[in-house]
């Protein structure tokens, strides 16, 4: 096959499964019909924004140790 623009030979490149012919000689990309559609359809789905996480359940807060308020003593801040 020819390029119709510049007459060098075309090659042709599977892309997602979508045929895509470049010419060797201008780099121009040629596409058949639907092909542009089926490639914007392909890439829209890898872009696509990832699912959010699962959320986890609440988990309660620890509780105080029984015998007291707790205490800084790393830091001296010993209320």
């Amino acid at each position: 096959m020819q390029c119709p623009k510049c007459h060098a030979a075309m090659h042709t490149y599977n892309r997602n499964g979508v045929q895509i012919e470049q010419c060797s000689g201008c780099r121009g990309i040629f596409l058949d019909y639907g092909e542009l559609e089926a490639l914007t359809r392909l890439e829209s789905q890898w872009q696509a924004p990832p699912a959010p996480p699962a959320a986890y359940p609440a988990q309660p807060a620890p509780a105080a140790p029984a015998w007291g308020a707790p205490q800084c003593a790393i830091l001296g801040l010993n209320q």
